[in-house]
């Protein structure tokens, strides 16, 4: 044994443990709270079967499952990366919980990129979930897998971007309130059940711009039409992308 074989070392641990060892306390954080579980799985879950099975909507021509599948995968996406993030983080702001993590050797650009990894890691599972649901439920799909993946990638970054935003800007009640609110306004008018045709040529175009539109719109034409890369919504999700994370870097409070 050599003399300082025992002695401590302190120091913080390399950055991308660092961040590893945050995104994966963040990922048992988010399976473990009920609430974010009702959003994220039984929500979508519940509504793929039940507007596949039941002609509640025109979904137009083939089957209900093909057109639905896209938008509830991108509904699931919402569900995370803005609405369950946003309540999480705003009530972890409330508690004191960011403020502390501020102090500690992980830098808060390190913070937001657990959790947007945390973020990732459920959505992976989501889709894994819906998907096999779609499957037994006569789903169809066709077309790129990589433009798929690349919707849901920009995707996750304009919604995670939105919430933390409203997280990092508004009282943990009312960022409680206004995540819920826009679910819910955004899941009837985003094009994720109900076509956007349904809402006459103005609302369409109008609607089309929101990121949940995009999205499901993108999703849709790959996947149920087997289209190439949906450039057009691909840029409305970039654009939202950046305005949000940019408003959320700029404006964001830790206290």
């Amino acid at each position: 044994m050599t003399t300082g074989t025992y002695t401590p070392k302190p120091g913080a641990a390399p950055l991308p443990r660092m961040i590893a060892a945050q995104a994966a306390l963040e990922t048992k954080m988010l399976l473990r709270n009920g609430e974010q579980l009702l959003l994220t799985v039984v929500i979508p879950t519940l509504l793929l079967t039940l507007f596949s099975s039941v002609d509640i909507v025109d979904t137009g021509e083939g089957e209900a499952v093909d057109f639905l599948a896209p938008g509830v995968l991108a509904l699931a996406v919402m569900s995370t990366a803005f609405t369950g993030q946003a309540i999480a983080t705003g009530f972890e702001r409330r508690y004191g919980v960011l403020k502390r993590l501020a102090s500690s050797p992980l830098p808060r650009w390190g913070l937001m990129t657990a959790k947007t990894a945390s973020v990732l890691v459920t959505e992976v599972l989501q889709v894994v979930l819906l998907t096999v649901i779609a499957f037994a439920l006569g789903w169809s799909p066709h077309g790129n897998p990589a433009a798929v993946v690349a919707l849901l990638v920009v995707g996750t970054a304009a919604f995670s971007g939105l919430g933390l935003l409203m997280a990092g800007t508004l009282k943990a009640e009312a960022t409680l309130a206004a995540a819920n609110l826009v679910f819910l306004l955004l899941l009837v008018g985003g094009g994720v059940i109900v076509p956007l045709e349904k809402f006459g040529s103005a609302g369409e175009r109008i609607l089309g711009l929101l990121p949940i539109s995009a999205l499901s719109d993108g999703l849709r034409d790959v996947l149920q039409h087997g289209a190439g890369m949906p450039w057009g919504d691909l840029g409305v999700l970039a654009a939202w992308a950046v305005a949000g994370l940019a408003a959320a870097g700029r404006f964001f409070r830790w206290e």
